[in-house]
């Protein structure tokens, strides 16, 4: 059965910022297959975008349209949900002190206001 052809479409592809992670829906034509194993989508995305470790990519909420032949379902490229990766933790303070003094000023000379006030402290 493995020897047929399969054919991979993405759809709704997006970069989730929040999540950080590649987010898509996938289209699989399957031709004279009941359906393809998640084990097999897995090792061809994998392929697809470059992913090191198949086990980053998830593969769910599939269904088989009726007739068969193309199976429909979602694949999100995550590496911080499962533990597979750390988020490095980056000083919010900076940006909102930033932010917080370029609210004072108008104009062109908001990009300036944050390198003076770093001048400053240097001094």
């Amino acid at each position: 059965m493995a020897d047929k052809a399969v054919t991979i479409r993405t759809r709704k592809f997006m970069t989730n910022r929040l999540l950080s992670r590649k987010q898509f829906v996938i289209d699989v034509l399957h031709p004279g297959r009941a359906n393809v194993s998640k084990a097999e989508l897995k090792e061809k995305l994998a392929r697809i975008y470059d992913v090191k470790d198949p086990n980053t990519v998830f593969v769910f909420k599939f269904r088989t349209h009726f007739g068969g032949g193309k199976s429909t379902g979602f694949v999100p490229l995550c590496h911080l949900q499962n533990g597979l990766d750390t988020k490095v933790e980056k000083s919010r303070k900076q940006m909102k002190e930033r932010k917080n003094r370029a609210k004072k000023i108008r104009g062109v000379k908001k990009t300036k206001a944050s390198d003076a006030a770093k001048a400053g402290k240097k001094k």
